[in-house]
């Protein structure tokens, strides 16, 4: 690599090469090798960087002996830069290739361990080369586009982006599912969500969310589940179950229509139609927990009221559906302590979750948060935590607490309805399971 230039006069994207204007221009490209063959002193090689990637034709009478020996050589996702002419070839990727005029390695790499017909165990152990492939580099595009949309849309209705901690002296959804850690000889707790912290800040700033990743320390070895996940948490004051109904339907409609819109091509390829995605519309079906009981018992499920919905039985309520499923009022006992009792009835609480179309599960978790700081009380104790460690989150009703509902939104598993993906680990870079916490 010594020697060879890396700056001094513009590199062009390979995107310049598909402009309208630039057949007979010359270019300067730099990236890595996707693919690449040699005929009879004329190299063909596949050329990628962030904007695409496109062909390079170099002859050895043009290039010279010494650089084509030594392209020649370069592996797959060795680097090399190049000049050369955008010219027509229906025969090429795309239909344009460049004809080069030089070509410099900047690192011929070593033979690429990647290749087609390799375990999955295999392709996670090397994670850190598995997604360069193009499959994948189309799923992180989309996600980027995903939580851009999804920013845009809390912009839009004012909602103010704030930074909860992740270390917490406290589990907030009870200590059984929680990563517990030494901090500094006293008990810590990698977050399992930042709505606690967001409820404090309603008061100043009465819209807020927080993009965080959260830790849970279950051993569900199934394709929804990551321990360490990207979630999107939203608090509203002044809202109620159907206010948050509403905020969460528009949230994902429009976000999901966005996508569609800007990352077409990328979606198509990775198997999801946007005409599909951008044929989403409001208003989703609700049902209540009671109704929802009452059809897969209809479907021959086996289910007490007070059941909690599994994966089965979630998966059974939208296997049919193209549109995500409201699910309104679970029990009381099968939620989390800060949820709102019904008014009028003790057995169940002000919560929904979102149910994704196709069978994808639950997407979004929300409810009316409680106020009633006797309730609380109550609640923190059947979990078994201390009081004690909830003084603070308590203070919030002591002063100035006003009805107020949140909701938790898990971005890759919404990702993986959005791009039918069989299992949630193709929807982060570097997965964490319960059998795998590297690379």
């Amino acid at each position: 690599m010594a020697g060879v230039p890396v700056s001094g006069p513009a590199f062009d994207p390979v995107a310049r090469a598909f402009a309208p204007d630039a057949e007979g221009r010359a270019v300067r490209l730099r990236g890595w090798v996707l693919r690449s063959r040699s005929s009879g002193g004329i190299l063909f090689v596949v050329l990628r960087d962030r904007t695409g990637h496109v062909q390079v034709t170099a002859r050895r009478d043009a290039v010279g002996a010494a650089a084509f020996d030594a392209a020649e050589h370069v592996q797959v996702e060795g680097a090399i830069s190049v000049e050369g002419t955008v010219a027509a070839d229906a025969r090429a990727p795309g239909g344009r290739e460049v004809r080069a005029t030089s070509i410099a390695v900047l690192d011929a790499g070593q033979p690429f361990p990647i290749f087609s017909e390799q375990t999955e165990e295999f392709l996670l152990d090397k994670r850190h080369l598995a997604i360069r492939s193009q499959e994948h580099v189309a799923t992180f595009r989309v996600k980027a586009e995903l939580l851009r949309a999804l920013r845009e849309f809390l912009d839009r209705e004012e909602v103010l982006e704030v930074t909860p901690p992740i270390l917490s002296g406290n589990a907030a959804e009870g200590g059984s599912e929680a990563f517990q850690i030494d901090y500094f000889g006293r008990p810590g707790y990698l977050s399992q969500t930042a709505q606690l912290y967001l409820e404090a800040l309603i008061a100043p700033h009465e819209r807020v969310y927080a993009l965080t990743p959260s830790f849970r320390a279950e051993k569900s070895r199934t394709n929804r589940h990551l321990t360490e996940y990207l979630h999107l948490e939203v608090e509203l004051a002044w809202t109620d179950l159907d206010g948050l109904i509403d905020f969460t339907e528009r949230m994902i409609a429009e976000s999901v229509r966005a996508v569609a819109e800007r990352r077409p091509k990328e979606l198509a390829a990775l198997g999801r139609p946007p005409e599909e995605l951008l044929a989403l519309r409001r208003p989703f079906p609700r049902i209540t927990y009671t109704e929802a009981i009452e059809r897969l018992r209809a479907q021959g499920f086996r289910l007490e009221w007070g059941s909690d919905l599994g994966t089965a039985e979630e998966r059974a309520l939208t296997l049919e559906s193209k549109e995500p499923l409201f699910v309104t009022r679970y029990p009381r006992a099968v939620k989390a302590f800060y949820m709102l009792q019904t008014p009028g009835d003790p057995r169940t609480v002000e919560a929904v979750d979102l149910l994704g179309p196709e069978g994808y599960h639950e997407l979004v978790g929300a409810s009316c948060r409680e106020t009633d700081i006797d309730r609380l009380v109550e609640r923190i104790g059947q979990i078994g935590a201390r009081v004690e460690e909830y003084e603070w989150y308590l203070d919030l009703r002591r002063h100035g607490s006003v009805p107020h509902a949140g909701l938790g939104l898990g971005i890759e598993r919404l990702l993986r309805w959005m791009l039918r993906r069989e299992h949630i680990r193709e929807t982060t870079p570097f997965p964490r399971t319960p059998a795998r916490h590297t690379p």
